[in-house]
């Protein structure tokens, strides 16, 4: 079973999950996770313009899960962003990698991943492509 993620491990648990062959040092490593606040702006954009550039929102999580295993990815998303759920949980469900159950996040032993409600607007873009 996975470790506890918080945010006062996140580090370490993201290094741990992180498997990048090609990855030469640290500044490699945190470029991938810069892509976090990559979509975290992304959803932002949209949320405040209504633009959604979802083939740059998914080719960043693609990427994220090259270098991370589906169940680690999901637990970071989760800890790192919180309101941009309903927004990147349709992502995740079409790249099939977002089990019903995140365990051991933050100070829950279960999250519960179907009760975030999608927002149905970024569900209509993503069932078009």
């Amino acid at each position: 079973m996975d470790d506890y993620l918080t945010s006062n491990n996140f580090l370490m648990y993201a290094a741990k999950h992180y498997d990048n062959p090609q990855c030469h040092g640290d500044e490699e490593f945190l470029e991938d996770l810069m892509r976090l606040k990559y979509i975290k702006k992304l959803v932002t954009r949209y949320c405040d313009s209504g633009e959604l550039k979802e083939r740059l929102i998914l080719n960043h999580i693609i990427t994220l899960s090259n270098v991370f295993k589906p169940h680690p990815l999901c637990k970071i998303i989760w800890l790192k962003m919180p309101e941009s759920l309903p927004y990147v949980k349709p992502f995740l469900i079409l790249l099939n990698i977002l089990p019903d159950e995140l365990h051991r996040l933050g100070d829950k032993e279960v999250v519960d991943t179907t009760a975030v409600q999608m927002d149905q607007q970024v569900i209509n873009v993503l069932r078009k492509i």
